[in-house]
């Protein structure tokens, strides 16, 4: 009965970390560039459970008063799962759909790739493209944050510039005259890129970034890749489960209370 209590509980605790997990998708429904997560999770290794007293031919547990259910039962009663727990979390990052907007500083990634921005932590990756030009003329994003070009610096847009276009490639002109190409990369292990918060990735330790095989949109902006519908059906069926565990745990907890109190008297 302890084994119960223990393997409901840890099946609750492992859907609490799914519902955060969908919660957070489901805040982000309509974040540019957010790719949802999804939760991965692990059985534990099962036990093997076998009929006790089997060496003992005179405490065979079938031999009750004179009462025998005969000699072809096996020893082996079967294995006994002990529950699973949260392995990882992983983003999935599929394409989203594209939005029109019609800002020339908003871009999107069809196909592999982040954009690179600077940050009081250093250099962090995003799929987000909703730019702007801040008051010095660089490029940044509403966070203030200064996009990157392939050199690692910003690229900066002369205050009296009309006419921004930039290329498939990342090349960004200014009334035709070229200042400099977006650095789009990407990385060999999709896993390489994690993700850091405010729709920021970080590269894991010894990952190196490379050239992206992605191209860049003009004046749409990619959506997030999290389905409402497909979210909320996940959340429903998640609650379902954390139900039955809860409901296992209460007739564990009654078990014990009658084993306890009742049986134990006797």
């Amino acid at each position: 009965m302890w084994r119960g209590l223990y393997t409901a509980g840890i099946g609750m605790m492992t859907q609490m970390n799914r519902t955060s997990v969908i919660s957070n998708n489901l805040a982000n429904a309509a974040t540019s560039g957010f790719k949802r997560d999804r939760v991965v999770d692990e059985e534990f290794g099962p036990m093997l459970i076998r009929r006790i007293n089997d060496d003992d031919p005179n405490g065979d547990i079938t031999r009750i008063k004179q009462f025998h259910v005969g000699d072809t039962i096996p020893p082996v009663v079967g294995n006994l799962g002990l529950g699973a727990q949260t392995a990882e979390i992983v983003t999935d990052l599929s394409q989203g759909s594209m939005q029109d907007t019609g800002n020339q500083l908003d871009l999107a990634i069809a196909g592999s790739g982040f954009f690179a921005v600077a940050t009081p932590q250093g250099v962090r990756y995003t799929r987000d493209g909703s730019f702007t030009r801040a008051a010095n003329g660089d490029i940044v994003n509403h966070r203030g944050e200064t996009v990157l070009n392939r050199q690692g610096r910003a690229i900066n847009i002369p205050q009296n510039a009309t006419r921004i276009s930039v290329g498939h490639d990342g090349t960004v002109f200014a009334d035709g005259e070229q200042m400099g190409t977006l650095q789009l990369v990407e990385f060999d292990d999709p896993r390489a890129a994690v993700k850091e918060g405010d729709n920021h990735y970080v590269a894991r330790p010894g990952a190196r970034p490379r050239p992206a095989t992605g191209s860049i949109e003009q004046g749409v902006l990619e959506m997030s890749n999290a389905n409402v519908i497909n979210e909320m059906v996940e959340l429903i069926d998640n609650y379902r489960i954390y139900e039955a565990n809860s409901r296992a745990v209460t007739t564990q907890d009654t078990m014990l209370d009658h084993s306890v109190n009742q049986v134990g008297r006797l």
